[in-house]
Parts: structure tokens; C-alpha cells; sequence
């Protein structure tokens, strides 16, 4: 049995599609549905049972041997509670590493790269101490995974207790179906709708990677036991904002512009400066992947998600 946390957000749903694809059968969700369309997230996966992250704990006990691995996706959605972001993504990031080291099961989990901050301390995913001191985190999300990041730093440098493997992927722009409930989703998504927030410098460059790219490099880490480590999820290539919007717009047949105006400091704090991951570290430890560019998948995900009556995965 793999359990994924967060199963039913954007990047838990994708995962489990990905895990069903590979013949997982019976995959654990732990997360909230709450009153909105999260659960369609989950409607076409045959999960195994889907519980709340408050019976996380006494699920542990009960199901014990039986997690092969465990993948903490986190459930913040909603970006806005402080509280609950620190609960998912340092506090039960932090009850889920030491009941797989205690039970000698899989660890992985995802970061974000909104952890570097305004990337003025560079994009290095390296897991020492030092640097992952220097960097300084504008959101709550970004700050609440920072923290565990660095956890995990002080038990790797102590030689303290650990998984059998753990992998942590720093998630650069991510975009792609099952995204529809969140209330900050990707950009390419906002150009689509027409939401973006104002006063975005059409100028900064982005690193825009397809969520299936994603999913790939997690099941990689699955396949592969012996990689362990901290590693940055992006294409390595960045892309102007203006031309997402322009990318958009020729996908959906329709001119998009970037909207000028006064940039809340919201907006300012995640769009308002320009990433690029660096992958050296994922292609070194063996990942050999092609990542989709951004024209090929903005198109597929108008074309294939977007466009359709259906959109979900």
C-alpha cells in the first residue's frame, strides 16, 4: 500500500494517476474534500480508502506494515491559513519521517520552490545546513516547507535516525489539470480564465513545468531506492510571463494580456521575481527525463484538459 497526503490536490491527484498508470491499486489519501470540487480530483482513481488528516495518526497504527511508502504531498491548498500550512508541511512532515524511519518505509515529500525567497541566494538544492540558512522565503507555504527542509538538514547532518530512502522535490511553476479548485493556481491557468492578478512585469521569467513532469521525476524516485536526496523539480529553462500569455492566447485561439495596474504584494511575493531550477543534482543521482518545453504543454493542456467539457485527469 502507498499512502499520498494531499492526495486530492493538484499535485497528489496527478501523482495517484500516475502510481493507478504504473498499477498501484489501493493507494491511502489523506486529506480534506471540504465542501468544493476536490473531490473530483479523486472521482476517476480507484483509491483504497480516503480519511482525514485528523485520523492520520491512528491510521499509522492500524495499517502499519502494510505501507510499502509514503509520499507527503501536504493538504494547504487554500494558501491562506498559516496554521494549518505549518500543521501539514512541518509539523505532520515531521510525524511522517520519523514513523517511516521508526517502520523502515519510503519517504518522499514535496517541497516548493517558493523556498528561495526572490532567488537572490541562487536555486541550489543542496541539502547542507549553510545553504539552506541563506535562503529567505516571501510566503507562508514557502517558509512552512523551508522549515522542514531544514529539519531535515540538521538530522542528515547529525547521522540521526532516517527512512530507508526519503527524497524531498522542490516543485518550481507547476501547471496542469486538477488545479481548478485552488484559489491561487498556476499563472497559465489564471491568463486562461482571465484572473491573473495586476501588475505583473510581463518581463520576469518563470520556470513553468507541466505537473506530468513532476509526477514523472517522484515515480523515478519510487523506481530507484538507492537516490536519496533533496532535489529541484523544474525544466532548467525559464520563460517570459509575456510569453506565457502569448503561448495561451495561440492555444485558446484568443489575444491574452498580462493586466498592468498596482501589484498586491501577494503577487508581488510570488511572480514578482524570475526562477530558473537548477537540475544538475536530479540529472546527476540518474533522472535522464525529457521535461515538456512550454509550448508543448500549455498545448496539451488546452487541448487535452482545458478545452473539454471534462477537464479533469
Amino acid at each position: 500500500m502507498i499512502l499520498v497526503t494531499g492526495g486530492a490536490g493538484f499535485v497528489g491527484s496527478n501523482l495517484i494517476a500516475g502510481l493507478e498508470e504504473r498499477g498501484h491499486r489501493g493507494i491511502a489519501v489523506c486529506d480534506r474534500l471540504g465542501d468544493g470540487d476536490r473531490w473530483r480530483n479523486l472521482a476517476k482513481r480507484a483509491v483504497g480508502t480516503v480519511f482525514a488528516p485528523e485520523r492520520l495518526t491512528g491510521f499509522l497504527d492500524e495499517a502499519g506494515a502494510a505501507i510499502e511508502a509514503v509520499f507527503h504531498i501536504g493538504f494547504d491548498d487554500d494558501g491562506t491559513d498559516v496554521d494549518r500550512m505549518l500543521e501539514a508541511n512541518y509539523h505532520t512532515a515531521a510525524e511522517l519521517w520519523a514513523w517511516c524511519a521508526g517502520n523502515g518505509v519510503r519517504f518522499f515529500y514535496a517541497s516548493t520552490a517558493e523556498t528561495y525567497g526572490d532567488g537572490s541566494a541562487g536555486f541550489d538544492d543542496d541539502i547542507g545546513e549553510a545553504t539552506l540558512a541563506r535562503l529567505a522565503p516571501l510566503t507562508a507555504r514557502g517558509w512552512t516547507r523551508h522549515m522542514f527542509d531544514r529539519a531535515v538538514a540538521r538530522t542528515i547532518a547529525a547521522g540521526s535516525r532516517r527512512p530507508p530512502q526519503w527524497a524531498g522535490l522542490k516543485l518550481f511553476d507547476a501547471y496542469g489539470p486538477n488545479e481548478y479548485h485552488e484559489d491561487a493556481p498556476s499563472l497559465p491557468l489564471m491568463l486562461w480564465r482571465g484572473t491573473t492578478p495586476p501588475g505583473l512585469d510581463p518581463e520576469v521569467r518563470r520556470d513553468f513545468v507541466w505537473i506530468g513532469d513532476c509526477v514523472a521525476a517522484m515515480l523515478w524516485t519510487l523506481d530507484n531506492p538507492e537516490v536519496s536526496g533533496l532535489f529541484n523539480v523544474g525544466t532548467g529553462q525559464s520563460t517570459r510571463i509575456a510569453d506565457i500569455a502569448a503561448t495561451i492566447g495561440a492555444a485558446a485561439g484568443r489575444k491574452i494580456e498580462v493586466p498592468t495596474g498596482h501589484a498586491s504584494p501577494a503577487a508581488r511575493a510570488r511572480f514578482g521575481h524570475s526562477t530558473e531550477a537548477r537540475i544538475g543534482r536530479l540529472r546527476d543521482a540518474g533522472f535522464d527525463s525529457a521535461f515538456l518545453s512550454v509550448e508543448e504543454g500549455v498545448e496539451r493542456y488546452v487541448r487535452d484538459f482545458l478545452s473539454r467539457g471534462d477537464p479533469y485527469l
